[in-house]
């Protein structure tokens, strides 16, 4: 008996209970049904079953956007750390380094450079896992500093929004960024290249009042939440029942705020076809460059002669 309750029993208890892995299964936000990882992210973190866009790493969106998923990330400038001295249930500097640990990102915006259908492109990813992508003062520094990027290198500059809004641990700071992020809209403009948005689930509060509506396009990806304040505040403030769908990426491209709603597995070649079009410099399908068509130059028609004497 002491051989099989010693030796046996455990081997075929062990044979039963199989360890199975946390990450294995990704339950689905949107239909609740399991999906194995892999697969999800084979299919771009887009449920096979519903269709749903779940949110995106940021080294996930940057493969997914450039070519070869190959591109170089600047090295941003720094900024002041815990400008307020803030304290909540816990320091703000705790809080930052909690974040850092976590996402393995060191804030909420991560800009990098390389080709978009072989096109140049500077594009700069929010990330929602740092702080829920909520803009402060570093965010700024880097927003500015990809619009400075492109402008040398004669590029587009492309911007994955995913952010809660502004970060309250800065207070007014945070909400000096939304003038600042538009003084670098307003370069990339002068300089007379196109800044492309794609607005991504969820995007909010000031970064939705600032850089984020002021594209040359404005793209969105199926079903994202797009606003300033969420629905329930907007029904608690103004008392009425809001339509179907409100604040999401059909109803506002129904309404006039959006160009279109392309789904994650056309995003590249979309941009792609964008770039081309707003630099005038169209790729081949082999990815070559074609030099664009001169214009016809205009020669003014030659003074009448004059009448003779």
């Amino acid at each position: 008996m002491s051989w099989i309750t010693e030796y046996v029993r455990p081997k075929i208890r062990g044979l039963l209970r199989r360890d199975v892995p946390d990450n294995l299964w990704t339950n689905c936000e949107s239909c609740s049904q399991m999906v194995l990882t892999k697969e999800l992210h084979r299919n771009l973190n887009v449920c096979p079953h519903c269709g749903h866009h779940m949110k995106a790493p940021v080294a996930d969106r940057l493969a997914w956007t450039f070519d070869n998923g190959e591109c170089t990330r600047i090295e941003l400038p720094p900024a002041p750390v815990d400008p307020l001295g803030f304290r909540d249930q816990k320091k703000y500097t705790d809080r930052l380094k909690d974040a850092r640990a976590k996402s393995q990102l060191d804030e909420s915006l991560i800009v990098a450079h390389g080709t978009i259908g072989g096109h140049p492109s500077v594009v700069g990813v929010m990330a929602f896992e740092f702080m829920a992508g909520t803009m402060g003062a570093a965010f700024g520094e880097r927003f500015v500093a990809a619009a400075r990027l492109a402008v040398l290198q004669k590029s587009p500059l492309v911007i994955f929004t995913a952010s809660g809004g502004a970060r309250m641990q800065e207070g007014a700071i945070s909400l000096m960024q939304m003038p600042r992020t538009t003084i670098g809209v307003q370069m990339l403009k002068e300089a007379g290249l196109p800044y492309i948005v794609v607005l991504t689930n969820p995007t909010t509060g000031g970064v939705t009042a600032s850089f984020a509506m002021l594209g040359d396009v404005q793209i969105a990806e199926p079903n994202a939440l797009i606003g300033f304040a969420g629905p329930r505040v907007i029904e608690d403030t103004v008392r009425e029942k809001l339509p179907e769908g409100f604040q999401r990426s059909e109803y506002l491209l129904d309404h006039g705020m959006l160009d279109m709603v392309v789904k994650r597995k056309d995003m590249r070649e979309t941009l792609a076809r964008i770039i081309g079009l707003l630099m005038r410099t169209p790729v081949t399908p082999d990815g070559d460059k074609v030099a664009p068509t001169p214009a016809a130059k205009v020669v003014p028609d030659a003074a009448p002669a004059a009448p003779a004497a």
